[in-house]
């Protein structure tokens, strides 16, 4: 019987044939490190374009934000100004007022021939659904010109009544003042106020009316101060 069995030195020469012309592991990775690192520079670049991308997207966007933010101040502005009072521009001409109770306050004045004659203000206090924004204007005697919200989360159909698009309410607050309306009588109704309140709403006319009065008490603690701006 023949002896098949193969010594140490007989395994290690088989071996070494069975894997002749073969590439080594360290070889095939040797192979793959260009490549892999041509993929990584790929990705790499692929995402600096789209971060490029975003960034650029991002500034445009927030630019196109920021003009139509004021476009719509301006078309609010000349809602509650009558233009026949100012020759100036009253948004480029703004200026901001420390108030001890209603804090940083930016005005924007309204000028004929260079005598005030009203100025403009916004000012939001919270509603129903989040803040109420509003902007109002007050003519030189303290007067209100005009009132219109800037922007507000109550609810549709119910108490979005605060925009004028939707009813006549804001306009009630027209040509009245700290003068020819006593302060106990700035609330809704329901608070013993003169204003209306809406069926089912009544959190967010207060808060407009609230804001309205603050407006006012801003104007007269600040008269000096805003004539000589």
């Amino acid at each position: 019987m023949n002896d098949t069995t193969m010594t140490p030195a007989e395994e290690a020469a088989a071996s070494a044939e069975a894997v002749a012309g073969k590439p080594t592991l360290l070889e095939r990775l040797e192979k793959w490190r260009p490549m892999v690192a041509y993929q990584g520079l790929s990705l790499g670049l692929i995402c600096a374009v789209v971060a490029l991308l975003l960034l650029i997207g991002n500034a445009m966007t927030q630019g196109t934000i920021a003009d139509q933010q004021m476009a719509d101040r301006l078309a609010t502005l000349r809602e509650v100004l009558p233009q026949s009072l100012y020759d100036n521009n009253p948004l480029a001409d703004g200026f901001k007022v420390q108030d001890a109770e209603l804090g940083e306050v930016e005005v924007f004045p309204a000028r004929l021939q260079g005598k005030l004659t009203a100025v403009v203000f916004q000012g939001s206090n919270i509603g129903y659904g989040g803040p109420i924004s509003q902007m109002m204007a007050v003519d030189a005697q303290g007067k209100i010109l005009g009132v219109r919200v800037l922007a507000h989360k109550e609810t549709p159909g119910l108490a979005d009544k605060i925009e004028a698009s939707r009813s006549d309410w804001i306009k009630v607050f027209d040509g009245l003042s700290l003068d020819n309306t006593a302060l106990d009588k700035w609330k809704v109704k329901k608070d013993g106020g003169q204003f209306d309140q809406f069926a089912g709403a009544t959190i967010t006319p207060r808060a407009v009316v609230k804001t309205v009065l603050q407006g006012l008490q801003f104007q007269t603690r600040h008269a000096g101060q805003l004539k000589a701006e």
